[in-house]
Protein backbone atom coordinates (compact mmCIF):
# COMPACT_ATOMS: atom_id res chain seq x y z
CA UNK A 1 0.00 0.00 0.00
CA UNK A 2 1.06 3.41 -1.04
CA UNK A 3 1.27 6.27 1.72
CA UNK A 4 -2.05 7.14 0.88
CA UNK A 5 -3.95 4.54 1.28
CA UNK A 6 -2.54 3.31 4.34
CA UNK A 7 -3.76 6.40 6.43
CA UNK A 8 -6.89 6.31 8.30
CA UNK A 9 -9.34 9.06 9.84
CA UNK A 10 -10.99 7.65 13.21
CA UNK A 11 -14.18 10.06 14.09
CA UNK A 12 -14.31 9.82 17.99
CA UNK A 13 -18.18 9.93 18.82
CA UNK A 14 -17.95 8.75 22.38
CA UNK A 15 -18.55 12.05 24.05
CA UNK A 16 -22.16 12.81 21.77
CA UNK A 17 -23.09 8.91 20.57
CA UNK A 18 -21.21 7.45 23.41
CA UNK A 19 -22.30 9.45 27.00
CA UNK A 20 -25.81 9.84 25.27
CA UNK A 21 -27.21 6.59 26.23
CA UNK A 22 -25.75 7.18 29.73
CA UNK A 23 -28.84 7.37 32.52
CA UNK A 24 -26.75 9.37 34.95
CA UNK A 25 -25.62 12.32 34.67
CA UNK A 26 -21.75 12.83 33.62
CA UNK A 27 -20.25 16.01 34.83
CA UNK A 28 -19.54 19.16 32.76
CA UNK A 29 -15.95 18.86 33.97
CA UNK A 30 -15.69 15.62 33.28
CA UNK A 31 -17.00 15.56 30.00
CA UNK A 32 -14.82 18.32 29.00
CA UNK A 33 -11.79 16.40 30.56
CA UNK A 34 -12.58 12.99 28.36
CA UNK A 35 -12.93 15.49 24.95
CA UNK A 36 -9.72 17.28 25.46
CA UNK A 37 -7.92 13.52 26.46
CA UNK A 38 -9.22 12.03 23.50
CA UNK A 39 -8.16 15.03 21.50
CA UNK A 40 -4.84 15.14 22.88
CA UNK A 41 -4.31 11.12 22.07
CA UNK A 42 -4.33 12.09 18.65
CA UNK A 43 -8.32 11.88 17.07
CA UNK A 44 -8.29 14.31 14.44
CA UNK A 45 -12.29 14.58 14.77
CA UNK A 46 -13.75 14.23 18.02
CA UNK A 47 -18.04 14.41 17.86
CA UNK A 48 -18.22 16.40 21.41
CA UNK A 49 -21.75 17.13 21.68
CA UNK A 50 -25.63 18.08 20.41
CA UNK A 51 -27.32 20.56 20.16
CA UNK A 52 -30.46 18.94 20.60
CA UNK A 53 -33.50 19.56 22.83
CA UNK A 54 -32.30 18.90 26.53
CA UNK A 55 -35.53 17.40 27.55
CA UNK A 56 -35.29 14.66 24.46
CA UNK A 57 -31.40 14.24 25.39
CA UNK A 58 -30.87 15.32 28.91
CA UNK A 59 -27.38 14.26 29.18
CA UNK A 60 -26.20 16.05 26.61
CA UNK A 61 -28.24 19.66 27.87
CA UNK A 62 -25.36 21.22 28.76
CA UNK A 63 -23.55 21.48 25.22
CA UNK A 64 -22.93 25.18 25.48
CA UNK A 65 -21.18 24.45 28.25
CA UNK A 66 -19.16 22.06 27.18
CA UNK A 67 -18.40 23.82 23.72
CA UNK A 68 -17.27 26.85 25.22
CA UNK A 69 -14.94 24.73 28.31
CA UNK A 70 -12.58 22.85 25.71
CA UNK A 71 -9.49 23.74 24.82
CA UNK A 72 -9.55 23.28 21.39
CA UNK A 73 -6.24 21.44 19.64
CA UNK A 74 -5.31 23.64 16.31
CA UNK A 75 -5.89 20.71 13.80
CA UNK A 76 -8.52 19.15 15.63
CA UNK A 77 -12.06 18.62 14.52
CA UNK A 78 -14.56 19.33 17.51
CA UNK A 79 -17.79 18.14 15.74
CA UNK A 80 -21.44 18.88 17.00
CA UNK A 81 -24.91 17.17 16.24
CA UNK A 82 -27.68 19.69 15.14
CA UNK A 83 -31.14 19.01 14.28
CA UNK A 84 -32.37 22.21 13.34
CA UNK A 85 -32.05 25.87 12.78
CA UNK A 86 -32.75 26.46 16.74
CA UNK A 87 -29.33 23.64 17.25
CA UNK A 88 -27.86 25.87 15.29
CA UNK A 89 -28.27 28.98 16.07
CA UNK A 90 -27.23 27.47 19.88
CA UNK A 91 -23.91 25.74 18.26
CA UNK A 92 -23.25 28.75 16.26
CA UNK A 93 -22.95 31.10 19.59
CA UNK A 94 -21.19 28.60 21.27
CA UNK A 95 -18.47 28.88 18.42
CA UNK A 96 -19.20 25.31 16.45
CA UNK A 97 -16.77 25.30 13.44
CA UNK A 98 -18.00 21.50 12.33
CA UNK A 99 -21.41 20.55 12.56
CA UNK A 100 -23.22 17.06 12.03
CA UNK A 101 -26.97 17.04 10.50
CA UNK A 102 -29.28 13.92 10.74
CA UNK A 103 -31.34 11.60 8.74
CA UNK A 104 -32.30 8.13 8.17
CA UNK A 105 -32.68 5.49 5.69
CA UNK A 106 -36.23 5.15 6.71
CA UNK A 107 -39.01 7.53 7.50
CA UNK A 108 -40.24 5.38 10.19
CA UNK A 109 -37.01 5.59 12.22
CA UNK A 110 -37.03 9.52 11.43
CA UNK A 111 -40.17 10.03 12.81
CA UNK A 112 -38.90 8.29 15.89
CA UNK A 113 -35.78 9.70 16.19
CA UNK A 114 -36.96 13.74 15.04
CA UNK A 115 -40.42 13.45 14.36
CA UNK A 116 -40.54 13.76 10.60
CA UNK A 117 -40.13 11.92 7.18
CA UNK A 118 -36.74 11.45 5.67
CA UNK A 119 -37.90 14.19 3.47
CA UNK A 120 -39.03 16.11 6.68
CA UNK A 121 -35.68 16.55 7.64
CA UNK A 122 -34.44 17.45 4.00
CA UNK A 123 -36.62 20.30 4.23
CA UNK A 124 -34.85 21.07 7.88
CA UNK A 125 -31.69 20.86 6.02
CA UNK A 126 -31.49 22.95 3.81
CA UNK A 127 -31.84 26.37 5.55
CA UNK A 128 -29.50 24.75 8.23
CA UNK A 129 -26.68 24.04 5.57
CA UNK A 130 -26.77 27.76 3.99
CA UNK A 131 -26.44 29.21 7.46
CA UNK A 132 -23.62 26.56 8.44
CA UNK A 133 -22.06 27.51 5.10
CA UNK A 134 -22.02 31.32 5.42
CA UNK A 135 -20.53 30.99 9.26
CA UNK A 136 -18.22 28.92 7.77
CA UNK A 137 -18.42 25.89 8.97
CA UNK A 138 -17.53 22.17 7.77
CA UNK A 139 -20.62 19.61 7.59
CA UNK A 140 -21.10 15.84 8.00
CA UNK A 141 -24.23 13.94 7.53
CA UNK A 142 -25.69 10.82 8.72
CA UNK A 143 -27.31 7.94 7.50
CA UNK A 144 -28.91 5.73 10.46
CA UNK A 145 -30.23 2.27 10.25
CA UNK A 146 -28.79 2.38 6.97
CA UNK A 147 -28.29 -1.78 7.45
CA UNK A 148 -31.25 -2.33 9.48
CA UNK A 149 -33.82 -0.27 11.23
CA UNK A 150 -35.81 -1.75 14.57
CA UNK A 151 -39.14 -0.77 13.14
CA UNK A 152 -38.72 -1.35 9.32
CA UNK A 153 -36.87 -4.35 9.29
CA UNK A 154 -34.34 -4.72 6.39
CA UNK A 155 -33.17 -1.97 4.47
CA UNK A 156 -31.95 -2.19 1.18
CA UNK A 157 -28.65 -0.83 0.33
CA UNK A 158 -30.06 1.57 -2.59
CA UNK A 159 -32.52 3.12 0.22
CA UNK A 160 -29.62 4.10 2.36
CA UNK A 161 -27.40 5.12 -0.47
CA UNK A 162 -30.28 7.19 -2.39
CA UNK A 163 -30.42 9.61 1.45
CA UNK A 164 -26.47 9.42 1.47
CA UNK A 165 -26.48 10.72 -1.93
CA UNK A 166 -28.89 13.65 -1.16
CA UNK A 167 -26.86 14.78 1.61
CA UNK A 168 -23.88 14.95 -0.48
CA UNK A 169 -25.86 16.92 -3.06
CA UNK A 170 -27.07 19.41 -0.41
CA UNK A 171 -23.64 20.20 0.46
CA UNK A 172 -22.18 18.35 2.88
CA UNK A 173 -18.15 17.64 2.98
CA UNK A 174 -18.75 13.80 4.52
CA UNK A 175 -21.14 11.54 5.24
CA UNK A 176 -21.30 8.64 7.75
CA UNK A 177 -23.32 5.66 6.90
CA UNK A 178 -24.83 4.30 10.25
CA UNK A 179 -25.19 0.50 11.22
CA UNK A 180 -27.25 1.84 13.84
CA UNK A 181 -28.65 -1.40 15.38
CA UNK A 182 -25.29 -3.71 14.90
CA UNK A 183 -26.91 -5.92 12.23
CA UNK A 184 -24.17 -5.17 9.31
CA UNK A 185 -22.22 -8.06 8.37
CA UNK A 186 -19.28 -7.76 5.57
CA UNK A 187 -21.64 -9.44 2.56
CA UNK A 188 -24.25 -6.56 3.59
CA UNK A 189 -21.57 -4.09 3.64
CA UNK A 190 -20.15 -5.40 0.14
CA UNK A 191 -23.09 -4.91 -0.75
CA UNK A 192 -24.15 -1.16 0.52
CA UNK A 193 -20.49 -0.11 -1.21
CA UNK A 194 -21.25 -1.54 -4.57
CA UNK A 195 -24.36 0.29 -4.29
CA UNK A 196 -22.38 3.52 -3.21
CA UNK A 197 -20.42 2.92 -6.15
CA UNK A 198 -21.05 6.77 -7.48
CA UNK A 199 -20.51 8.32 -4.26
CA UNK A 200 -17.14 9.88 -3.44
CA UNK A 201 -15.68 7.32 -1.10
CA UNK A 202 -12.88 9.65 0.12
CA UNK A 203 -15.09 11.24 2.08
CA UNK A 204 -17.89 8.63 2.99
CA UNK A 205 -17.94 7.35 6.54
CA UNK A 206 -18.86 4.17 8.03
CA UNK A 207 -20.35 3.85 11.41
CA UNK A 208 -20.60 0.28 12.83
CA UNK A 209 -22.11 -1.13 15.82
CA UNK A 210 -20.20 -4.12 17.79
CA UNK A 211 -23.64 -5.71 18.91
CA UNK A 212 -23.56 -8.81 16.69
CA UNK A 213 -19.50 -9.10 17.14
CA UNK A 214 -18.86 -7.94 13.40
CA UNK A 215 -18.13 -4.59 13.31
CA UNK A 216 -14.17 -5.27 13.06
CA UNK A 217 -14.58 -7.61 10.31
CA UNK A 218 -17.17 -5.23 8.73
CA UNK A 219 -14.27 -2.60 8.73
CA UNK A 220 -12.00 -4.66 7.02
CA UNK A 221 -14.63 -5.23 4.35
CA UNK A 222 -14.88 -1.61 3.77
CA UNK A 223 -10.83 -1.12 4.04
CA UNK A 224 -10.54 -3.62 0.67
CA UNK A 225 -13.08 -1.35 -0.90
CA UNK A 226 -11.49 1.81 -0.87
CA UNK A 227 -13.31 3.73 2.69
CA UNK A 228 -10.55 5.32 4.45
CA UNK A 229 -12.98 6.94 7.38
CA UNK A 230 -14.50 4.87 10.74
CA UNK A 231 -16.33 6.78 13.56
CA UNK A 232 -15.93 4.80 17.33
CA UNK A 233 -16.15 5.38 20.28
CA UNK A 234 -13.83 4.91 23.31
CA UNK A 235 -14.46 1.98 25.43
CA UNK A 236 -17.34 1.02 23.07
CA UNK A 237 -19.52 3.23 25.10
CA UNK A 238 -23.18 3.69 24.34
CA UNK A 239 -25.52 3.68 21.16
CA UNK A 240 -28.78 5.05 20.22
CA UNK A 241 -31.46 5.78 22.72
CA UNK A 242 -34.25 5.76 19.77
CA UNK A 243 -33.22 2.20 18.84
CA UNK A 244 -33.64 -0.67 20.49
CA UNK A 245 -31.05 -3.04 20.49
CA UNK A 246 -28.67 -0.27 19.83
CA UNK A 247 -25.66 -0.23 22.35
CA UNK A 248 -22.70 -1.54 21.37
CA UNK A 249 -20.90 1.21 19.60
CA UNK A 250 -17.52 -0.09 17.66
CA UNK A 251 -14.59 0.41 20.85
CA UNK A 252 -12.30 2.91 19.38
CA UNK A 253 -9.51 1.04 21.08
CA UNK A 254 -10.43 -2.09 19.22
CA UNK A 255 -10.56 -0.45 15.83
CA UNK A 256 -6.95 1.21 16.67
CA UNK A 257 -5.17 -2.05 17.46
CA UNK A 258 -6.91 -4.23 13.75
CA UNK A 259 -5.76 -0.77 11.71
CA UNK A 260 -2.46 -0.89 13.57
CA UNK A 261 -2.18 -4.79 13.24
CA UNK A 262 -3.41 -4.40 10.01
CA UNK A 263 -0.23 -1.89 8.52
CA UNK A 264 -2.59 0.90 8.50
CA UNK A 265 -1.86 4.84 9.70
CA UNK A 266 -3.78 7.12 12.02
CA UNK A 267 -1.82 9.44 14.56
CA UNK A 268 -3.44 8.38 17.45
CA UNK A 269 -1.98 6.87 20.35
CA UNK A 270 -4.20 3.96 21.59
CA UNK A 271 -3.16 4.14 25.16
CA UNK A 272 -3.81 7.56 25.71
CA UNK A 273 -7.52 6.73 24.41
CA UNK A 274 -7.79 4.06 26.59
CA UNK A 275 -6.70 6.37 29.95
CA UNK A 276 -9.25 8.81 28.92
CA UNK A 277 -11.80 5.33 29.20
CA UNK A 278 -10.53 4.77 32.01
CA UNK A 279 -10.72 7.82 33.81
CA UNK A 280 -14.48 8.60 32.11
CA UNK A 281 -15.84 5.44 33.28
CA UNK A 282 -14.39 5.99 36.53
CA UNK A 283 -16.37 9.02 36.93
CA UNK A 284 -20.03 7.35 35.78
CA UNK A 285 -18.96 4.30 38.02
CA UNK A 286 -19.01 7.28 40.84
CA UNK A 287 -22.44 8.78 39.16
CA UNK A 288 -24.23 5.60 39.11
CA UNK A 289 -26.62 5.92 41.58
CA UNK A 290 -26.33 3.37 44.27
CA UNK A 291 -28.79 0.28 45.74
CA UNK A 292 -30.41 0.82 48.75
Amino acid sequence: MDKHARRVTVVEVGPRDGLQNESAPVPTDAKIAFIEALAAAGLPVVETTSFVNPKAVPQLADATQVMQGVRRRPGVRYLALVPNEKGLRRALDAEVGAIALFTAATDVFAQANVGTTVDGTFDRFIPVVARAREAGCWVRGYVSVAFGCPYAGDVAPEAAVAVAERLFALGCDEVSIADTIGVATPDSTARLLAAAGALPIERLALHFHDTGGRALDNVATALARGVRIFDASAGGLGGCPFAPGAPGNLATEALLDMLDHAGYETGVDTTAVAGATARLRACLAASAPTGP
